[in-house]
């Protein structure tokens, strides 16, 4: 990756047309080959950019770019759109190039796996003195995520969501209809779990007798989650 730190004027032209005029920016070149212009604001966004695949020209200014201060050009030109971003750059003021090498990819924490995992620790967040049957219980449509037996021993299927919306609880409800009909369990009643429910979800779980059960994800984990508590 090469970081370029640059007083410099930009155009953009194709599909559209855009100009930023002269300031002090920040000009990054990435291994794919992909051009992106930053400013100190905006958070992550670019002002600008060129997606691969892209070419990068660099190449000294004519008389008149010269005269006017342009001490170099970059043309990056898309190679199937025909786009160009024309970077005139007055004065470099800091050039560095990084060899970053491979990105392992972002590891998400908190995905519906680790919810289900977590819980199936603590099936007691589930029922109180609730017990353990399998995880990912299987359906003829799919697997439930938990299948929990009540102190009771009536059976609970619990599916599992980071976001709680109306297509989980239709989702519960089909593996309901199929696990009811099955002689071995012992009764069965839902409860759909997530770390944020949508009113419109719960409403329709509740209609249909399905228990909604929010989850502190940081709780669960161990780590002080920062909501308050009366006690």
């Amino acid at each position: 990756m090469r970081l370029v730190i640059a007083e410099c004027s930009v155009d953009y032209t194709g599909r559209l047309n855009a100009h930023l005029p002269l300031a002090k920016r920040v000009l990054m070149r990435k291994g794919d080959g992909s051009v992106l212009i930053h400013s100190d604001g905006g958070s992550y966004k670019p002002l600008n950019w060129m997606s691969p695949p892209c070419r990068t020209d660099v190449s000294e200014p004519d008389e008149e770019l010269a005269s006017a201060g342009v001490v170099e050009v970059w043309k990056v030109t898309h190679q199937k759109s025909g786009d160009a971003l024309t970077v005139r750059i007055h004065e470099i003021i800091s050039d560095s190039s990084h060899d970053l090498g491979v990105d392992p990819g972002l590891i998400k924490d908190g995905v519906e796996s680790d919810l289900q995992r977590l819980l199936a620790e603590q099936v007691d967040r589930v029922s109180e003195g609730a017990a353990l049957v399998r995880r990912e219980f299987p359906t003829a449509i799919g697997p439930v995520d938990l299948m929990v037996r009540g102190a009771d021993g009536q059976h609970i299927a619990v599916e599992i969501k980071r976001r709680g919306d109306i297509d989980g609880v239709e989702q519960l409800t089909r593996y309901l209809d199929l696990l009811g009909r099955d002689p071995l369990l012992t009764g069965i009643r839902g409860v759909f779990a997530a770390q944020e429910i949508k009113p419109q979800a719960r409403t329709l779980a509740e209609d249909r007798g399905i228990e909604c059960l929010v989850l502190d994800y940081d709780d669960m984990k161990g780590i002080e989650s920062g909501v308050p508590r009366l006690f």
